[in-house]
């Protein structure tokens, strides 16, 4: 049955005049095929919940007002008048042009919860069938955490809240910086959820506030500065499990060897949950010489007939695809820019903003992936999807679903015909490509990606 619209005091919000999307003021209102991973109705149940519905019908109603920041996301590049001019390229017959100043208004009448619930709504590890290729790994589904820095306008409401960054191997940065810190779905790069704020603070007091998105069946991948064991516990007590590595020296807690398994790892506790521990030398070679490598690992995987420990070493590699989720919202989406908002408001608005954009534009690519059985959503290219989306906002296409529903869509039959190859091992060194201060800055940089054979030892227990 479908949802009626919720109704201001002058009347109802909105009505639809054809398939293709909404009429009068609320035309400009879509994000093109993506409309309809994030439906009007949709839209109009967050603004009714938040109070954000407006009383009287303006240029830029609060719907409008949605899609606009939304859309923002998808061309930060643009000024607000000219994401504007893209929303309604594909319509007709629409009143003039609201003024900077009108968008600007709406946008702060807006303020950040709408978005806030939208990200609620949308979160999560992305729908795909039980046998997806890539997603799972004996039946778990491998997640991973971590953190990034983002830069915003420098303005003194922002320094308010976000500083800036001093010294270290950067040599610090001209812009404020916010910390934010992303649960990610490894198999589709879905965001399961997210949290930030300043820099000043650390992605391991940030960790906590995420683990609310873990659910038996899960399993956490994350780097050394999570490996501690009250965060272990607390993960353990979701129901999930994890794979940590934790450091090697002996300022960190001690693990006993209470038991010895026959692939060479331990059993062992860790903050009070029985753990494995996992002693491997990693050795890496390509065309230009080898590469050797301690690393430790624990798990609550404990049973080695059923995880092995070289798998589980093989398995960790999969902890950077939330790196790489965090290059796709950066330097993909962004291109590098800094934020748009000059208010700590604004930039909680752009960064859930974002965040939608980004986990709407993935779920559009596993479900392309999932209508070819055996396609791991991997060979999904973000690029072709992006741009897909983007021409489909300056179209207005797809904004309204047909009779027969297609998960495929424009966005999907661009990203199936364009497939990537199979993700083949390869490495490339991790140096400080672009360093915030010239004075830091590297010369010669190798950033030749090669061919990788791996080697992994299992080393006995102490």
């Amino acid at each position: 049955m479908p949802r009626r619209y919720p109704e201001s005091r002058s009347g109802p919000v909105c009505h639809f005049a054809s398939r293709q999307g909404a009429e009068g003021r609320f035309a400009p209102g879509h994000l093109g095929e993506l409309t309809q991973q994030v439906p009007f109705e949709m839209v109009d149940a967050v603004l009714e919940e938040t109070r954000r519905v407006q009383r009287r019908v303006r240029d830029v109603p609060a719907r409008v007002a949605v899609y606009l920041v939304l859309a923002g996301c998808l061309f930060p590049e643009l000024g607000y008048c000219r994401v504007w001019d893209r929303l309604v390229a594909g319509l007709g017959g629409l009143p003039a042009r609201p003024t900077a100043g009108a968008l600007r208004q709406a946008r702060a009448r807006l303020g950040p919860e709408p978005l806030r619930a939208l990200f609620a709504l949308l979160r999560g590890p992305a729908p795909v069938p039980s046998g997806a290729a890539g997603v799972r790994w004996k039946g778990l589904l491998p997640v991973a955490v971590d953190g990034t820095i983002m830069t915003v306008p420098d303005t003194a409401a922002n320094l308010a809240v976000y500083r800036k960054q001093r010294g270290g191997r950067t040599g610090g940065g001209a812009y404020p910086a916010l910390r934010l810190v992303a649960l990610v779905s490894c198999g589709t790069r879905s965001v399961i959820d997210a949290v930030f704020g300043p820099a000043s603070t650390g992605e391991t007091s940030y960790a906590p506030c995420l683990l609310g998105g873990l659910r038996a069946g899960m399993l956490l991948l994350a780097d050394r500065g999570f490996g501690y064991g009250i965060l272990a516990a607390q993960v353990a007590a979701t129901g999930a499990g994890f794979l940590l590595r934790v450091r090697t020296g002996k300022s960190t807690a001690r693990l006993p060897v209470m038991s010895r398994c026959p692939d060479g790892s331990w059993l062992s506790l860790l903050g009070g949950v029985p753990v494995r521990v996992i002693d491997a030398q990693v050795a890496i070679t390509t065309a230009s010489g080898s590469s050797a490598g301690r690393c430790r690992l624990v798990t609550t995987l404990l049973d080695p007939a059923r995880y092995p420990a070289g798998e589980l070493v093989a398995l960790y590699r999969q902890r950077w695809e939330v790196e790489t989720a965090y290059f796709e919202l950066k330097s993909t989406i962004l291109g590098g820019r800094v934020l748009r908002a000059r208010t700590p408001a604004g930039i909680d608005q752009e960064v859930h903003a974002l965040l939608v954009a980004y986990q709407v534009l993935r779920t559009a690519m596993a479900d392309a992936a999932a209508a070819v059985p055996g396609t791991d959503p991997d060979r999904a290219s973000f690029c072709i999807a992006l741009d897909a989306a983007r021409d489909q906002v300056i179209l207005a296409g797809g904004v309204i679903t047909a009779t027969t529903v297609d998960l495929v869509g424009r966005i999907g039959e661009r990203v199936l015909a364009q497939l990537m190859p199979a993700r083949r091992l390869r490495t490339s060194p991790r140096v400080v490509k672009r360093a915030i201060s010239k004075y830091n800055a590297r010369g010669n940089i190798d950033r030749t990606s090669r061919k990788a054979t791996v080697n992994v030892q299992i080393s006995p227990p102490p």
